[in-house]
């Protein structure tokens, strides 16, 4: 039997953030990433924003998912620029390196690799709503956008395993939610949303891409989820979307 190389998606001709009013602040966190790049990169291309800060571990100031400081720092930094905050968007995110894997079985469930899995993909996206919900604009369309997964989803498991990461992802949904409730009553049209980015083609889910699946660039897959965002309206907030625009079960 031939194996199937996994299927490239295609990434829509243009990025239209035209829902955003001009001259805003656009963040990214995790920039140095290859998604966090690509995002920064769409969005310079649209001229939609007076500013695109970039930050990360290696930006200036840093920000670190696992330093609360690191993050009200560098929230301060962002509230002390000149211009409304219409958008942060949370690249980061945890599936693997050399000392933890995704587990195949109950029997590999490992207190620090579920720990490590809740610091990088639950608290520490608490954190960043905790300290940047607070800046986004107070009238007009701003969002907040973190990236999930649709393993994330209890009511999409249908084959088991992955269990720190996928509890972890299920519980960034549940914050997405909460969070959403809350700015609603402080951000009237502003939006809480997490987004699954599909399968990219990043040292995260290089290794576990099947054949069969459809596999989009870091340009691809960041279009796609921009243009879904640009489409959102404050009832939508606190959704759990797919990089095609599809609600994803919780």
């Amino acid at each position: 039997m031939t194996k199937q190389t996994p299927s490239i998606a295609h990434a829509p001709s243009s990025v239209q953030m035209n829902s955003f009013e001009h001259g805003g602040i656009a963040v990214i966190i995790g920039a140095s990433g290859g998604i966090g790049g690509a995002f920064a990169q769409h969005l310079a291309d649209t001229k939609q924003f007076s500013q695109i800060i970039g930050l990360s571990r290696s930006s200036t100031p840093p920000l670190d998912l696992l330093d609360e400081t690191s993050i009200e720092q560098c929230a301060g930094h962002i509230a002390r620029q000149q211009g409304d905050v219409r958008l942060v968007i949370d690249a980061t995110g945890f599936l693997h390196n050399d000392d933890f894997q995704p587990e195949k079985t109950w029997r590999q469930i490992d207190p620090a690799s579920m720990a490590h899995n809740f610091a990088i993909n639950a608290i520490g996206p608490a954190l960043l709503m905790k300290h940047f919900l607070p800046l986004l604009a107070k009238q007009g369309k701003s969002a907040f956008v973190t990236l999930s997964a649709r393993v994330g989803s209890i009511g999409d498991n249908h084959i088991g395993g992955w269990y720190g990461y996928r509890a972890a992802k299920a519980a960034l949904n549940q914050l997405v939610k909460t969070m959403a409730v809350e700015l609603a009553r402080k951000r009237h049209d502003a939006i809480c949303i997490a987004l699954h980015p599909g399968t990219v083609d990043t040292g995260l889910s290089a290794p576990f891409a099947k054949s069969g699946l459809a596999v989009q660039t870091p340009q691809q897959a960041t279009a796609n989820m921009l243009n879904v965002l640009s489409l959102l309206t404050r009832d939508q907030s606190g959704g759990f979307f797919a990089y095609d625009g599809s609600p994803i079960e919780w």
